[in-house]
């Protein structure tokens, strides 16, 4: 039997910021938002009659700068989610300005007068509403150290209240418009433990209390976004209860906490209860606002998403398709949303198996968006729909065309960012996995060494991030036939990656698995390579699960030099283990 060769030629794999889906979803949270405020308007219950309690603090008067309506579309108490989906990645770590200002003073007594005015908002409303404009304003314009002591000086406010005693619907929509705040500015410890205070409040509150529902919902977005979906779930079933009570099964108030439903139960494997909920939410916008409504698309694209995940493609299908029918309709054939809804469907063609129309799909669709001049051509999301269909152009034969999307990638991020910026790394890797794969391992090498050279200089040459790009070049000399500078490289990222992450650790596993397959055409001894093999399939065992394919890929490797050293019975033992294997998933393993 000839001696195996364990590494398989590199497939091609495309690497980015995010998936296409979350892209496009980040996309359609942006231009929704005025959807999903409208949704909620209706349902503010506005206080009245309370007597004065709290002070709110804010920054000494300044003019308020316009705010960009893609930013910011809702006020604190009628929105969808919290303020921290408003603003971008880049704004929350933009550096902090300093004001020149450096005191705050207290404004006007809540609730002076309580007297309503003409738009039907209170003194203490009209105060929430300020609060929160003068923090979204603070964070929109960098100076993120302002917002933070501007909350904290509220938050100081509210606590020495509740202090005294003071613990009502005042004091916890006070606080949740800080936790909104906190959330913004990614300060994530400050707003977790502010939720749990906002908790102990609201538990004795009664649910005719006014308020209650919108800050039901706003604790529900921030503790989904936080990922604590075991708390996010029953305050969002609360104010749905509430809201249910108070409006009736039917009502369009209920959609925005009945998404939050929906949102907790697709993240935590209830994909039934949540394709039940999505089609609720679906025939309550129909039956209040058509069956064309624009309101439509957020559900259906949640709904559709989580059809994909689940394998039920025509039904993610048909769900894009209405949504592309909507956008055609209200904005015309060439509106950068309709781009955005064709992305999607082509997302669901593909997994569908229709290869060339997806790829038809995407390419007009980029096509649209450019020409709209909808976003940047140096948009991430662009980005990130060029990566997708120069994979799928890869996946059908048409790598040529592939690789052209591909350098236009690394061109656009080359002009914006120059040429040494560790962004382009993403680009020289998924070229050079493109020319591995058209068999120009030349080619592949030069793009891989700048890569590996771009990210030392970014990040210095131990850390564990290097090793990536080092393995990928380990793989291309193997091709290559330079064997020793192939072992070199992959041993260094072997001692990275045990320094960084321990002995016994799934990247250790991989990096051991590409060495073994470089020692073996170098003739290192069988026994040696056998043990490695076995730490691998430990490894892979803990990580994957004892039935996991790449435990089967593993043990083929395993049974091989088990029979080369002469250890039948050994053999024996993990041939039958690796034959029901095989069976199960119905491939064979090429030595």
């Amino acid at each position: 039997m000839a001696a195996p060769i364990f590494l398989p030629s590199p497939t091609f794999t495309t690497y980015r910021r995010r998936t296409l889906l979350e892209s496009v979803f980040l996309a359609f949270n942006k231009c929704f938002r005025t959807i999903q405020a409208s949704l909620n308007l209706n349902s503010r219950c506005w206080l009245r009659t309370q007597k004065p309690k709290l002070l709110l603090y804010m920054v000494p008067a300044t003019p308020t700068p316009t705010v960009c309506s893609r930013q910011f579309m809702f006020k604190p108490y009628a929105a969808v989610n919290s303020l921290e989906t408003h603003v971008s990645t880049h704004q929350n770590k933009a550096a902090s300005g300093v004001s020149s200002q450096n005191g705050f003073h207290r404004s006007k007594t809540l609730f002076d007068k309580a007297s309503d005015s003409s738009d039907g908002m209170s003194d203490f409303e009209r105060q929430l509403q300020e609060l929160f404009n003068e923090v979204k304003t603070l964070i929109t314009t960098g100076k993120e150290k302002d917002a933070v002591d501007l909350l904290q000086a509220n938050y100081e406010a509210v606590k020495e209240q509740m202090n005294e005693g003071s613990k009502g619907i005042e004091e916890a929509a006070i606080l949740d418009v800080i936790a909104l705040g906190y959330m913004a500015v990614g300060e994530f410890k400050s707003v977790r433990s502010l939720l749990d205070v906002i908790s102990e409040v609201i538990d004795d509150l009664n649910n005719d209390e006014p308020l209650l529902d919108s800050i039901l919902v706003h604790m529900g977005s921030m503790y989904s976004n936080l990922g604590e979906f075991a708390k996010s779930l029953p305050v969002n079933q609360r104010a749905t209860d509430i809201l249910e009570n108070r409006h009736g099964k039917n009502s369009v108030v209920l959609v925005t906490p009945l998404l939050g439903i929906a949102k907790v139960l697709s993240s935590t494997g209830k994909a039934t209860k949540a394709v039940d909920i999505y089609h609720r939410v679906i025939h309550i916008l129909e039956l209040n606002r058509g069956v064309e409504t624009e309101d439509l698309v957020v559900p259906l694209f949640g709904l559709g998403s989580l059809l994909i995940k689940e394998g039920k493609v025509t039904g993610a299908e048909n769900s894009f398709i209405r949504i592309l029918n909507i956008y055609t309709k209200l904005y015309g054939e060439n509106d950068g949303r309709v781009g955005l809804a064709m992305c999607s469907l082509a997302h669901a063609k593909c997994a569908k198996g229709n290869a060339n129309e997806a790829i038809d799909l995407y390419k007009k669709a980029l096509q649209i968006i450019k020409d709209a001049s909808y976003m940047p051509l140096d948009d991430s999301m662009m980005e990130n729909m060029r990566i997708d269909l120069a994979e799928l152009l890869h996946v059908v034969g048409r790598g040529r065309e592939g690789r052209e999307l591909l350098e236009e990638c690394l061109l656009i991020t080359e002009k914006r960012k120059g040429k040494d910026d560790p962004s382009l790394v993403t680009h020289y890797l998924n070229l050079a996995a493109s020319y591995s794969q058209s068999k120009d391992f030349v080619t592949a090498e030069r793009l891989l060494r700048t890569s590996l050279e771009i990210m030392k200089r970014a990040d210095g040459p131990e850390n564990p991030s290097i090793t990536f790009p080092m393995l990928h070049l380990a793989v291309t000399l193997y091709h290559l036939k330079q064997d020793e500078e192939a072992e070199k490289i992959a041993l260094e990222a072997l001692h990275i990656r045990k320094k960084a992450f321990g002995k016994d650790s799934l990247p250790v596993g991989e990096a051991l698995d590409c060495l073994v397959s470089i020692q073996s055409r170098l003739g290192k001894g069988e026994a040696e390579l056998l043990e490695q093999l076995e730490r691998v399939l430990k490894i892979q065992e803990r990580e994957f699960g004892s039935e996991s394919e790449e435990v089967m890929v593993t043990l083929n490797k395993v049974v091989f030099y088990l029979d080369k050293l002469g250890k039948k019975d050994e053999k024996f033992a993990l041939q039958k283990r690796l034959s029901r294997l095989q069976m199960k998933y119905k491939q064979s393993v090429r030595y």
